[in-house]
């Protein structure tokens, strides 16, 4: 296997999707619907430009992916406060229920990923791979 940084990220995120989906077989979840569940799992209720930007997602990708989301019962946009301008973007119960299974397949994923480490690897490492993400999302 071949050690480099760009290797590693690229079979490390391939391996990983394919084991996600493996696991979410029984469901009807598509790419990119997990990722959104997870965001939607601490922002119920946000608007639609703040899932693209948290997701790092297109506009018009995410457009069509909450269309596919909004038409299998994940989720409902409606307005909040008399703002037409804007619709949020909320969990249906059908969403939470979808949510709690993508979020057991993500906990027991990192569970495995994380098998041997101690407790303070695992926070070194994150705090790293962090520092990796900040720099290459840095404009500099």
């Amino acid at each position: 296997m071949n050690k480099t940084l760009h290797y590693l990220l690229l079979s490390t995120n391939s391996t990983f999707h394919k084991k996600v989906f493996a696991n979410l077989n029984s469901t009807e979840l598509t790419h990119g619907q997990p990722k959104v569940l997870d965001y939607l799992k601490y922002h119920d209720g946000c608007v639609q430009k703040d899932i693209a930007a948290a997701c790092e997602i297109e506009s018009s990708t995410v457009t069509s992916l909450l269309l596919r989301m909004e038409k299998s019962g994940l989720i409902e946009r409606r307005m909040l406060n008399g703002n037409r301008r804007s619709l949020y973007v909320f969990l249906t119960e059908k969403g939470k229920e979808a949510l709690e299974k993508v979020t057991s397949v993500f906990d027991e994923l990192e569970k495995i990923a994380f098998d041997g480490f101690s407790e303070d690897e695992k926070v070194d490492f994150i705090e790293k791979f962090f520092r990796i993400y900040n720099n290459l999302t840095e404009e500099k």
